[in-house]
């Protein structure tokens, strides 16, 4: 009976041509039925839901071996591969599509005269994972309450810390070379905004957040370290519409002129140390509108500039600096650094993007680190990348990073130098 009713049951389950989509292939058309199937069933939720994301797919080439995360070229903590060593001899390629995010963002209802919504994003860089079955990674989970000029925000979110992100397709954001903004914490964030006139407004907004200098020390030293407060972070923002908007990260804003300030503070106590430990950073940051969007929508003959300076201690948990701690057992201190970036963003078209820029970050006093093998005295990157969308769904990219990270305090007969020349292919899908 199965059989007999089989050549109907394909007919009834087959799909019609869909004018524009290539039907030769499995699944066919637009979506195949069965494993595929019924794709327009509804998503339900007591509050309103949408959801969205992005299909990433990178091809890398390396020329030395960055390990398991080398498609995440700037995002190594422990410097580039000395020239030297055996992974420094070697090149990597690598395919990976496990930069592919999903997210979903809830509306719900409002209370006390604010707007209430919530949003969870996820990617495939959890624990464990390889290039072939990654697992997923909470990025942001958070809930907001907006009202017209003031919002409170809870959950997992960006560190406060630090506001240039490097427009790099590697998605590192050239977070050890200039622009710490790692990792996302758990924090609670209060923004204000502050009219000054039609044109102009002061953004501020001040944070608590998780003190992951005790639970997350980059370079292996997490002993040292056994209690903390949590730390303080704050932005002070001066937002200018007078020079119009141009495009910022990835050219998916238009971003107005702003300039200002952040910083973050926090304390920790430190076993064997006979005083607890300050960690603090400060710094500063512009972005310019340099040809600004004819009508505030179009990218085409337009470009931004944009650049960022700071000075931190004991804060390699969110890249600021390379070493947590220096000095001996019991006399521990802050290790102290300090970054630059700059990059510049045109559209010659609409849909033509091109960036370039480079970003350093530096120990500060490089005589605090006696006894400290191999401690790195700068980390920077010089890139420049192009981006095409077909269309509003569909983006490719090409990329060319110079990676270089000088040590101190060498072993005798090996390099103190470590450099990589990184080429990168990406395709994106966003829906």
């Amino acid at each position: 009976m199965l059989l007999l009713a089989a050549p109907a049951l394909g007919q009834e389950l087959a799909p019609a041509a869909v004018p524009g989509y290539n039907c030769d292939f499995n699944p066919s058309c637009e979506v195949a039925p069965g494993f595929y199937g019924k794709m327009a069933s509804p998503v339900l939720s007591k509050f309103n839901m949408s959801f969205g994301g992005m299909v990433k797919l990178d091809y890398v080439h390396n020329s030395v071996n960055l390990g398991s995360n080398g498609a995440l070229a700037t995002l190594q903590q422990g410097g580039i591969p000395k020239s030297s060593s055996p992974a420094g001899q070697q090149d990597q390629s690598i395919f990976t599509a496990r930069q592919s995010r999903l997210w979903f963002k809830v509306a719900g209802p409002p209370v006390l005269g604010a707007k209430t919504s919530a949003l969870v994003e996820v990617d495939f860089y959890g624990a464990n994972g390889t290039n072939e079955s990654g697992n997923l990674r909470m990025r942001h989970a958070y809930g907001t309450m907006d009202w017209d000029n003031t919002q409170l925000l809870f959950g997992q979110y960006w560190d406060n810390f630090g506001v240039a992100s490097a427009s790099t397709l590697d998605f590192g954001l050239g977070a050890t070379a200039g622009n710490p903004q790692q990792p996302r914490v758990a924090q609670i964030r209060v923004t204000q905004k502050v009219k000054l006139s039609e044109q102009d407004l002061l953004k501020l907004s001040l944070s608590v957040q998780n003190p992951v200098q005790d639970s997350n020390q980059q370079t292996g030293t997490a002993t040292d370290s056994w209690g903390g407060m949590v730390n303080g972070a704050g932005q002070a923002m001066l937002v200018s519409k007078r020079l119009g908007v141009a495009p910022g990260f990835w050219g998916l804003s238009m971003n107005p002129l702003q300039t200002g300030f952040f910083g973050l503070y926090g304390r920790e106590d430190v076993g064997g140390n006979s005083r607890s430990l300050d960690s603090w950073g400060y710094g500063g940051y512009l972005f310019v509108p340099v040809l600004p969007s004819k009508d505030g929508k179009s990218r085409a003959k337009t470009a931004s500039f944009e650049a960022q300076a700071y000075q931190a201690a004991n804060m390699s948990f969110n890249y600021a600096t390379a070493t947590p701690l220096t000095g001996p057992a019991g006399d521990k201190r802050p290790a102290k650094g300090y970054g630059l970036f700059g990059q510049g963003i045109f559209y010659p078209t609409q849909d033509l993007g091109v960036t370039a820029g480079y970003g350093r970050r530096s120990a500060y006093d490089n005589d605090s680190y006696a006894g400290i093998a191999n401690y790195q005295k700068s980390s920077s990157q010089l890139f420049a990348n192009v981006s095409y969308d077909i269309n509003a769904a569909i983006r490719f990219g090409a990329e060319y990073q110079h990676l270089d990270t000088r040590y101190g305090n060498n072993t005798a007969g090996s390099s103190d130098t470590g450099m990589a020349n990184v080429y990168r292919l990406s395709a994106f899908y966003f829906f």
